[in-house]
């Protein structure tokens, strides 16, 4: 009896940890000859935090997010990379982090929302 194809069979997608987000890129990164379509971001610990205030986070100013995206993603992004970035997609990324810093009783009452 043959098996069904794993690759012609549609996968569900994964549900990411609360400390995890996937971000689809509107505008792939170019590394070399790959192109980098989507990126996870992870929940920082305080450490990779170092050098920026959780204000400038919050309020998703742009060189706080060139500190920490490079900490914080898988692929690792390069602060040049993320300077690179479609502002749409830096935009997701910075809500993803600002979503991050929230309680999540606040997270969860803003989903509720």
């Amino acid at each position: 009896m043959d098996k069904p194809d794993a690759a012609a069979t549609p996968q569900p997608k994964q549900q990411q940890p609360d400390n995890h987000q996937v971000i689809e890129l509107d505008e792939p990164i170019k590394r070399g000859t790959t192109e980098i379509t989507e990126v996870t971001l992870r929940k920082p610990v305080s450490g990779e935090l170092r050098g920026v205030s959780l204000m400038e986070l919050a309020q998703m100013d742009v060189q706080a997010l060139r500190k920490v995206l490079p900490r914080i993603t898988t692929p690792s992004l390069t602060d040049i990379e993320v300077g690179r970035m479609d502002p749409a997609d830096l935009m997701q990324c910075g809500v993803a982090v600002a979503s991050f810093l929230l309680t999540k009783k606040a997270r969860q009452a803003s989903l509720e929302a």
